[in-house]
């Protein structure tokens, strides 16, 4: 039965009541979302398996639950390209979301008609909670979480150290939503100081200002990020011998950077006063080329493969793969530790390079987990092995239906 406009419920098994140690979607309504016209579809508590060919619109469901959070989601794409080509030009996502705390409705979406001067849209993201429309995308970290897994991922530890710095930040911001914050205010207080040195306007006052708050903004977020992989790290470490994500690599992160490695050595006020010194000593040479060269917008994120003692970025394609999943198992599992609920497990493509073993434990271990996943593939016989244990859907052409026999 398709799903184009109306809606869809999961047959067989009626909703449950959450997990109250989870994020739970129970309802998710798209609106000229990518390819989806309308889509609406209820759920339960169990992982959801979205099956279809490549480009039948798989991951563009996983994109839309993911703007249900801060950010650009997890193709980081401009407002404006998620538009369905021959809808309006504004697009909308909304969702019901269970948790201990009660059910939430959230949503979010492109306003239509928008435009410059020049005619050109612009991005107006509107963010609605409980039908109160809010100031911006930030308040969306108090009502879900989501943490992803893409195939552009899987090259993460062999390209530059942009991507690895945004997971980096994305783990750090799962445990700290102040983190997200404060990466914004660097970045704007940043493309100022970029700005007055690039056009030779070298104001003492004005540039120690920004400087100062670049130091104390700076310094925040390297301790942030420190302080996440710490207690990633140890959460990973304590993984007992029988559980289910043994089958998977411990991976051990560290969060590399100037400001980082200062902290190792002396206290967080002594690194802003270092990174302030070393700002102002940096002007002549950032005006130049037009860039602040120190800071920790240049850092890196380091895994370690701790079986082997090996750098993640000298393991197999394979390897890698599963070190990436130990990683967001174990940040789900620390999520659910500190703050009572496990967030929504957006897993694209998830069973690629994963051999029976593995993906009897990583399913062993969402149940386990108790934890609401979305995955998707190309072959519903990857998945078969869940039963009952999940939901399953096919994909077509912007449209869902129940998988034959399920």
């Amino acid at each position: 039965m398709p799903a184009s406009e109306t809606g869809i419920r999961i047959p067989g098994v009626a909703i449950e009541e959450p997990f109250v140690s989870a994020y739970v979607i129970t309802r998710l309504i798209l609106t000229d979302f990518r390819n989806y016209t309308h889509l609406k579809v209820e759920t339960d508590a169990r992982p959801v398996v979205l099956t279809g060919a490549n480009g039948s619109g798989k991951t563009n469901l996983l994109e839309a639950i993911s703007f249900l959070t801060p950010g650009r989601g997890l193709r980081r794409a401009k407002l404006v390209d998620v538009a369905k080509t021959s809808g309006a030009g504004g697009w909308a996502v909304a969702a019901e979301v269970h948790s201990d705390a009660g059910e939430c409705r959230i949503g979010t979406g492109l306003l239509a008609g928008g435009g410059s001067t020049e005619g050109e849209p612009t991005e107006r993201r509107q963010v609605r909670i409980d039908g109160q429309t809010m100031s911006g995308a930030a308040a969306l970290a108090d009502h879900f979480r989501v943490s992803w897994l893409t195939p552009q991922m899987d090259r993460l530890f062999q390209e530059g150290a942009s991507g690895r710095r945004r997971f980096l930040d994305r783990l750090t911001f799962g445990l700290d939503p102040a983190h997200g914050r404060r990466m914004t205010s660097f970045e704007k207080v940043m493309r100022e100081r970029n700005r007055l040195l690039k056009e030779g306007r070298f104001d003492r006052h004005w540039l120690a200002s920004l400087e100062r708050t670049l130091a104390q903004t700076g310094t925040a977020i390297a301790a942030a990020r420190r302080e996440a992989m710490e207690r990633l790290n140890g959460v990973m470490s304590a993984t007992e011998q029988d559980a289910p994500s043994r089958a998977f690599p411990k991976a051990e992160l560290g969060a590399e950077g100037l400001l980082e490695g200062w902290l190792e050595e002396m206290s967080a006020l002594a690194v802003e006063d270092r990174y302030r010194e070393e700002l102002e000593t940096a002007r002549r040479q950032d005006a130049m080329t037009g860039s602040t060269g120190q800071g920790p917008h240049r850092s890196d994120l380091a895994v370690l493969h701790k079986d082997k003692g090996m750098p993640a970025a000298l393991c197999s394609t394979g390897e890698q793969k599963a070190l990436l999943i130990s990683i967001i198992l174990g940040d789900a599992r620390l999520q659910a530790g500190l703050q009572g609920r496990a967030p929504v497990l957006l897993l694209d493509e998830i069973t690629a390079h994963l051999d029976a073993r593995r993906r009897t434990a990583l399913f062993d271990e969402i149940e386990d987990m108790k934890t609401q996943a979305w995955m998707t593939g190309t072959d519903y016989a990857l998945f078969s092995e869940l039963g009952n244990r999940a939901q399953f859907l096919t994909v077509e052409n912007g449209a869902l239906c129940q998988t034959a026999g399920r």
